[in-house]
């Protein structure tokens, strides 16, 4: 059972408390109770946090530990001053002393995605997605030139998750295309793909990983059997390698280190945060 609550508590979404406060509690083996307060961003909402963070410390017998990105200074002193917990204030600990060294105030921007509508960033954000999707496991040819990377891999080898991952956290045009027996037995990369030999990307996959993924879809299938999964991947590897395509092993990784190597390997810069 969770011995520890923790709170994140946002005038957004809470994203970046979350994000900030997981990568934390992730070096310590505990379970945790884990309890989200997005758009906390008034002062009766930040007594009912209060409220509700000191009731939990009651029950528990045990400080909460509150994780905070809040940029009006009004809710943040009610929390600050009512909070019975430990408090770790992102912006009090980053946002102030860089205030102090740069000689410039922030602006106090509540959240990533406030103001959305009017945001370009966010708009490009949305078209790399939409682009994504469009071209996802080789749907659309059309504007491919536009890619930011395209992805090449055996079905289900982690493209499109990546893909959408890149569109959705960095704003890149990513597409992706699946190696098909078709490919294998002509040895060569799709034609489609050959005029952009610089945005190409491969991923693959040990034959039982990709056995056992292909299975909780197409049980027991040609499609899924160890045997026609090790004749794929070795042909994709192949391939891949006669071709100079950077590529790496999806099996063990997470998709946020495919996504890191992908823009470190291929060296993009023009990413949207």
């Amino acid at each position: 059972m969770p011995n520890r609550t923790v709170f994140f508590v946002s005038d957004g979404t809470g994203i970046t408390a979350e994000t900030f406060g997981h990568a934390i509690l992730n070096q310590f083996e505990i379970d945790f109770r884990r309890v989200r307060l997005p758009f906390t961003d008034t002062v009766d909402k930040a007594h009912q946090a209060v409220r509700q963070i000191n009731q939990a410390g009651a029950l528990e017998g045990k400080k909460p530990l509150v994780f905070t990105t809040l940029a009006n200074e009004e809710v943040m002193a009610v929390i600050s001053q009512g909070c019975q917990g430990m408090l770790m204030d992102m912006f009090g600990t980053f946002v102030h002393p860089l205030e102090e060294e740069l000689g410039v105030k922030s602006n106090h921007r509540i959240g990533r995605f406030s103001d959305a509508s009017k945001s370009k960033q966010y708009q490009s954000r949305i078209d790399a997605i939409n682009f994504s999707l469009d071209h996802d496991d080789g749907q659309s040819h059309r504007d491919l030139a536009s890619s930011d990377v395209i992805l090449v891999g055996v079905s289900r080898s982690g493209k499109t998750p990546t893909s959408l991952y890149l569109a959705m956290q960095y704003g890149l045009k990513a597409s992706n295309y699946p190696l098909i027996p078709e490919d294998f037995e002509r040895q060569d990369l799709p034609p489609a793909l050959k005029l952009h030999h610089k945005k190409l990307f491969g991923l693959t996959i040990l034959p039982e990983r990709l056995s056992e993924i292909r299975n909780e879809r197409r049980p027991h299938s040609k499609y899924a059997s160890l045997a026609n999964c090790r004749h794929e991947v070795k042909e994709a590897e192949a391939m891949m390698r006669r071709s100079g395509i950077k590529w790496l092993s999806t099996t063990t990784k997470s998709i946020e280190e495919i996504a890191t190597t992908i823009l470190q390997e291929l060296r993009i810069e023009h990413m949207t945060y």
